[in-house]
């Protein structure tokens, strides 16, 4: 079976490949694999922004490769090209140093030797164009040589990719684990001016999905046809999946005998950061007036009137902590800040286009600077009064609020 579809990208292996410029990273990120993923050029910094794509790597199977900009790039733009380099190794799983053999490493290949080792990132040293080379002195801890120009050394570099990178098989599942055979989920999508036409989001189709796997019923609705859905079933869902941003709508729709919770909350556990984000809502009650508060998506989606992260988030939480003067930061896609000096609280969002290594990144960063992280499910519960009861799937985690 062709497993290529079977992963969405978040829950792929992220494989970056870093270096310094001219090293020959995109020669060897097109060696690895078999196609031109990345222009190439003798011309120093050809590669100005990270290339990205999601592709069948064997003998590792689904995986999403990123080739980056030379770390030793110079001038403003060069700052920032490196920047972006430094976003990508937040979602990288596996990191392919590649030093140019002639030269050996230098202080930027160990400045990047280092920072994987603090980021706990499994890595390998590829030293390229060992072709030029008349011996090959023995290699060093996690060095292999290789020839991007001649193919030398790259079958062995691709099992030593799959080797660092192979994850093991998780058993965590979105909504699945809660459910028996026939089950029936109702799930509450509204369809408003930010929806996409024609699809569900990608959430909604991943939940969808994994109730089917585990051979339950599901039922999609908009908040309207909640009454109409659960009269015409004949008996009580075992639960209700909405949209946070409706939250309040469907609790009071829903009677409290059923359980009920979000999306993004489902998410977060998914990720394994529930925990946290439970644990940062609790920030939103201790808000002062001017404190700022960071919202952060992470997809890039085009903004709407009624966009939940810039327009809907605000405001609730102007109304719901009543302080004046609150500043809000926004972010979105692959953009979080370096610096999170003066932030009050983050809130992000469920992350389904963001890989587990790149949300806990996140929340690491965030717990280093002393700040505070939700995400937009758990805020928009306890905004309206409805947290404990939308963590009552999670008994284990619905206790935290006694605390």
């Amino acid at each position: 079976m062709n497993t290529l579809n079977t992963q969405v990208s978040a829950d792929r292996p992220h494989i970056g490949f870093f270096g310094l410029r001219n090293a020959g990273k995109s020669s060897v990120v097109n060696a690895v694999t078999g196609q031109s993923l990345s222009l190439v050029s003798e011309v120093k910094g050809t590669t100005t922004d990270p290339v990205q794509k999601a592709m069948e790597l064997l003998p590792l199977g689904p995986v999403v490769i990123i080739d980056t900009p030379g770390m030793d790039d110079e001038g403003e733009l060069g700052e920032m090209r490196v920047h972006r380099a430094r976003q990508v190794l937040g979602k990288t799983d596996a990191a392919v140093l590649v030093v140019d053999a002639a030269r050996g490493m230098q202080p930027g290949d160990e400045a990047l030797k280092k920072l994987f080792k603090e980021r706990k990132v499994p890595y390998l040293i590829a030293l390229n164009k060992c072709d030029l080379l008349e011996t090959l002195p023995k290699p060093g801890e996690h060095e292999l040589y290789v020839s991007a120009a001649r193919g030398d050394g790259i079958h062995e570099l691709k099992e030593a990719i799959a080797a660092i990178a192979r994850q093991p098989k998780s058993e965590r599942k979105i909504v699945g684990d809660l459910l028996q055979p026939n089950d029936i989920v109702l799930l509450v999508t509204p369809i408003d001016s930010a929806a996409p036409k024609g699809r569900l989001i990608l959430p909604q189709q991943q939940t969808i999905r994994d109730i089917l796997d585990h051979d339950a019923v599901s039922m999609v609705v908009q908040v309207p046809q909640i009454q109409t859905a659960l009269a015409a079933l004949g008996r009580k869902p075992r639960l209700v999946i909405t949209d946070s941003q409706v939250f309040g709508q469907v609790s009071r729709a829903v009677p409290e005998d059923i359980e009920l919770t979000s999306f993004s909350i489902l998410f977060a556990r998914y990720k394994g950061q529930l925990e946290q984000m439970v644990r940062g809502a609790a920030a939103l009650d201790h808000l002062k007036d001017g404190d700022t508060v960071l919202i952060s998506e992470g997809c890039t989606h085009h903004r709407q009137c009624e966009d939940i992260g810039t327009v809907k988030l605000p405001a609730w939480i102007n109304g719901y902590t009543q302080k004046r003067g609150l500043q809000f930061r926004f972010t979105s896609g692959g953009d979080f800040p370096e610096d999170l000096s003066g932030i009050a609280l983050a809130v992000h969002c469920g992350g389904c286009m963001l890989n587990e290594r790149e949300i806990q990144s996140r929340v690491e960063r965030a717990a280093a600077a002393g700040v505070p992280m939700t995400n937009y499910g758990v805020a928009i519960a306890q905004m309206h009064g409805i947290l404990r009861r939308s963590l009552s799937p999670f008994p284990e985690l619905a206790k935290l609020l006694n605390v």
